[in-house]
């Protein structure tokens, strides 16, 4: 059997890795400033991580959610209070796509509709994947058998306004920072117009946080930015540090009952373990208030190169936006200055999804490397 070929992939093996250091099969050293989509946030072996991960594996790896489990319980505890988010309830899944997947059928569970909005260029899941990156704004597919979206243009308060009071539609699906699709943002006034549109007309609101939530953007949710509060938030990537897990926070105003979410591998004891972990790591390091200081920095760093057209993000959410295609120049960061970034919908920019515990010259060291390569 042979693997099925549906990704690109560098010829680069790591088999290693601290910290943002990543080591190949070859003994050579990387900076990884990408972390495979914003899923390293406390660093690569973190060693209160990986004794965590140990202990946890010592007494029992998994159960089924058919019997109690008292990490869930804390993490959902722990997490409340990071977060400032005590009125919501969490529900465990396995990956940020199952996270949004759930919050919509939430939203069209609480509301009876099954009509979507969400926005140009935005990404929740493979779901979507295909129509989220289409050149048509206004395009209807389905997310599932029972669901439609309807893309709309960000920051467009007409064609949102328009939408949302054809009563059609269950739920709106917002990223604060856009991912995949390129660091774009709703402005706060665009943001809060959609939550007071979404409760006038009782549509669901769900923040979609899964990469830039967990303190990445300089605030534990980068809808906190803007001073609104959804229905739904949703999460994964950071939230594990590497460990495949995603969440769902439910506004206490959602009423639970038996059989209306169901999970198998969704908040299993490694899983939580592996939570708890970086939640501790955050909290104890300060990571959010670092990654607020540092993505100034690099901003600060970035400006001082004329190459860089725009600079999008923020906290250690970032794009470097150049007036050419960046794929030559990812090959370069990698084979010949041994970094790794990221890239996006946007094919002329370059993304920075670092841990959020790296340092002033962590980054000195990527400028370095940047301006060797664009030279």
């Amino acid at each position: 059997m042979k693997l099925f070929d549906v990704y690109p992939l560098y010829d680069v093996t790591p088999v290693s890795a601290k910290g943002i250091e990543v080591w190949d099969d070859k003994g050579q050293k990387y900076l990884d400033f990408y972390g495979g989509h914003a899923v390293i946030s406390i660093g690569h072996t973190h060693p209160h991580y990986v004794a965590k991960i140990k202990d946890q594996l010592d007494k029992m790896a998994f159960y089924s959610n058919s019997v109690q489990n008292p990490l869930q319980e804390e993490l959902a505890e722990k997490l409340g209070k990071l977060s400032d988010c005590t009125d919501y309830d969490l529900f465990m899944c396995n990956s940020g796509a199952e996270a949004n997947e759930n919050a919509l059928k939430m939203a069209s569970f609480h509301t009876g509709k099954a009509k979507v909005i969400s926005f140009k260029n935005s990404f929740h899941g493979r779901t979507s994947a295909a129509v989220a990156t289409t050149d048509n704004p206004s395009i209807n597919a389905p997310i599932n058998q029972q669901q439609e979206v309807t893309f709309l243009p960000l920051n467009d308060f007409e064609a949102f306004e328009q939408a949302i009071t054809s009563d059609a539609y269950c739920a709106v699906i917002l990223e604060a920072i856009q991912g995949v699709g390129g660091l774009d943002e709703p402005s706060t006034e665009f943001y809060q117009f959609i939550a007071q549109k979404c409760k006038e007309n009782h549509v669901v609101l769900i923040a979609d946080e899964v990469q830039s939530g967990y303190g990445r953007s300089g605030k534990f949710f980068a809808f906190q930015h803007h001073n609104i509060q959804p229905d739904i938030i949703t999460i994964a990537k950071g939230m594990g540090n590497g460990f495949p897990v995603g969440g769902v926070l439910l506004h206490e105003t959602f009423k639970p009952s038996y059989g209306l979410l169901g999970t198998t591998f969704g908040g299993n004891h490694l899983a939580c373990a592996a939570c708890l972990a970086v939640l501790d790591v955050v909290e104890n390091e300060d990571l959010i208030a670092n990654a607020a200081s540092l993505g100034a920095y690099f901003k600060e760093k970035a400006a001082e190169i004329p190459e860089i057209k725009n600079i999008k993000g923020r906290g250690l959410m970032i794009g470097l936006e150049f007036d050419f295609e960046v794929a030559e120049l990812r090959k370069k960061m990698i084979y010949d200055q041994h970094v790794f970034t990221g890239s996006a919908k946007n094919k002329k920019l370059l993304r920075f999804l670092p841990a959020l515990n790296i340092t002033k010259e962590h980054i000195d060291l990527f400028f370095e490397a940047l301006k060797t390569v664009l030279r």
